[in-house]
């Protein structure tokens, strides 16, 4: 079966905006993530069953423009599932081996994590006029949907920087609703 060619890079999910600071770890991270292969499945896969087997979070924090296109979130076949399982166990382990997490797997915070994202970024005030979904995998916190200028972007970023717990930012926001541009993978209406 011929593989689809990839999208356009302002389409792919693959190559989100890090801060500097997360530098070369954050990057390899973010390319090991589930939605870096996504471009690349076929149209048969689309009909396969797909479920949040992981449990990942993933939440819409605002809700102001209507228009903004959906994110898909974390949804994967069983087939990807049994890919991703000893992964998904070997670099959720790893945290704590070195030191970096108090908890057994770096996967246990998330569920933690994403509840006071939401409400850090609704009680913030800067943030009311935005539409945005939040992901959270491995205490990676990614920022899905609409704002109102790279200068909001930007500020959300660091604002779930601040919370307790998040390891790194990935923003995949973007300015407006255009369906254009758009670099997360979406919602099948």
């Amino acid at each position: 079966m011929k593989k689809p060619s990839l999208p356009s890079p302002q389409h792919s999910a693959a190559r989100p905006l890090l801060r500097p600071v997360l530098g070369a770890v954050a990057a390899g991270l973010v390319a090991a993530l589930p939605w870096a292969g996504w471009a690349q499945q076929g149209a048969a896969a689309a009909a396969v069953a797909r479920t949040n087997a992981f449990n990942d979070p993933f939440v819409q924090v605002t809700n102001a423009l209507p228009a903004c296109p959906v994110p898909e979130g974390p949804l994967y076949t069983a087939s990807e599932v049994r890919e991703l399982a000893h992964v998904r166990a070997q670099h959720g382990g790893s945290c704590y081996r070195v030191g970096r997490c108090r908890l057994p797997n770096s996967y246990l915070y998330d569920a933690e994590i994403i509840p006071r994202v939401q409400l850090y970024l609704r009680e913030d005030g800067r943030f009311g006029d935005t539409s945005v979904w939040v992901l959270g995998e491995r205490r990676l916190v990614t920022l899905m949907g609409c704002v109102q200028s790279p200068e909001q972007a930007e500020a959300m970023e660091k604002a779930v920087g601040l919370v307790d717990d998040v390891m790194g930012v990935v923003n995949l926001l973007q300015v407006g609703t255009a369906r254009e541009g758009v670099r997360y993978r979406l919602a099948v209406p």
